[in-house]
């Protein structure tokens, strides 16, 4: 019982000497914890942006606009006077539904002609737009019920009868890129490119860890003494073979059918981007902790809560401002954005402008740090072996 007592004191005693695990162990769960707690706290989504089209410039159309800004789960974040570039503001502002008033609304209602409202919506995620769809359409029931009420009721009406009789005007709603409804199409290039992102920053937290780790690191900078050339050498192996994974994505996509078209070009250089964030990321932090497990688990780290932080299925306007710099650091979280808008929403390169910026930025950081971190290795490796010569000389 003592010596099994004795094993049980050193086991607590490696686990408090270990400070990355004690970090990990212990704070991991409070961070998971606080992240997810911080990205889903407001329960539900509100304030989701949306644009107006307003061509009547009427008196019901801007009480219908008031009532729209009156509503909590929307707010307006452009009034156009008309469709022609409905669909890029939308796409800059990151609305998911664009509310079409026509020209002669307001004469239409009062002549009893039945002018239709119509209010399209982007079904490319179905949470932040069902959302949008369904406070648009409360306003607008809301505003028939009440012009039509108060016209019966001043024909002498009773107010109960009134109730059952209204439609002064029409509500069309027209869904867009919904992918025939199949939410495969939404879910499975989400996941498949954060697993991609985080294969990639497991594979790369130990190729120079294991370096350190073996005692290899000297005789590698022997063999490559430029810093450039030893990031390219650890690198490309990981790239070439991040090609053949997007094929196998691709494969994916052909065996279910799902209608991804887009500009080639123009794909593959975000894609090459992406993948150059992620493996500097990987170089950087491989390089800057000497042990395979340490790396492991920071990169694990990073990599476990991308998906739930990109923003990609809950909006990141209703995350913390903290948690949106957390996210904002993480390259999937851009290239998320760069799939959804392009494939998805079917919007223009120039909206993926500032995802592909930021992924250059990312790419660029870690590449300088991991740089400066290897450059001082290297010269303290270079340093210890002129001193060898010197005390054998």
């Amino acid at each position: 019982m003592r010596r099994f007592l004795g094993l049980l004191q050193r086991e607590f005693s490696l686990f408090f000497k270990n400070k990355v695990l004690l970090v990990l162990f212990l704070g991991a769960p409070v961070l998971y914890g606080v992240l997810i707690g911080q990205v889903y706290q407001k329960g539900k989504v509100v304030r989701m942006p949306i644009v107006v089209v307003n061509e009547d410039n009427g008196p019901m159309s801007q009480t219908f606009i008031d009532m729209l800004g009156d509503n909590e789960s929307v707010k307006i974040a452009a009034v156009l006077p008309n469709l022609f570039s409905s669909k890029d503001v939308a796409l800059s502002h990151e609305a998911t539904t664009v509310v079409h008033i026509p020209k002669g609304f307001t004469s239409g209602i009062q002549q009893n002609r039945l002018p239709e409202l119509t209010i399209f919506v982007d079904g490319a995620n179905t949470l932040t737009s069902n959302t949008a769809m369904m406070a648009v359409n409360v306003c607008a029931m809301t505003m028939k019920a009440g012009i039509q009420i108060q016209s019966q009721m001043k024909r002498g009406v009773p107010e109960y009868i009134a109730t059952q009789q209204y439609e002064p005007f029409k509500t069309t709603i027209v869904k867009q890129n919904i992918r025939t409804g199949n939410y495969l199409y939404f879910m499975l290039p989400g996941v498949l490119i954060t697993v991609l992102q985080q294969v990639l920053l497991l594979a790369l937290a130990l190729t120079f860890s294991s370096e350190f780790e073996n005692n290899t690191f000297p005789d590698l900078v022997k063999r490559m003494p430029n810093v450039f050339g030893l990031i390219l050498v650890k690198i490309l192996p990981y790239m070439l073979m991040s090609v053949g994974i997007l094929f196998l994505y691709w494969g994916f996509g052909k065996f279910y059918q799902m209608p991804l078209y887009t500009e080639f070009w123009w794909f593959a250089l975000c894609t090459f981007l992406f993948i150059l964030a992620v493996c500097f990321l990987g170089i950087l932090v491989s390089a800057v902790l000497p042990s395979q497990l340490k790396a492991t688990e920071v990169l694990m780290v990073i990599a476990t809560p991308a998906f739930i932080l990109s923003g990609f299925t809950w909006p990141s306007s209703l995350m913390p401002v903290w948690v949106q710099a957390i996210a904002d650091g993480i390259p999937s979280t851009h290239y998320l954005r760069i799939f959804r808008l392009l494939f998805i929403q079917h919007g223009d390169k120039m909206h993926s402008y500032h995802a592909v910026k930021a992924l250059a930025i990312i790419a660029f950081v870690c590449f300088v740090l991991a740089a400066i971190v290897l450059y001082i290795k290297m010269r303290k490796v270079k340093k210890e072996e002129r001193a060898l010569v010197l005390t054998e000389g």
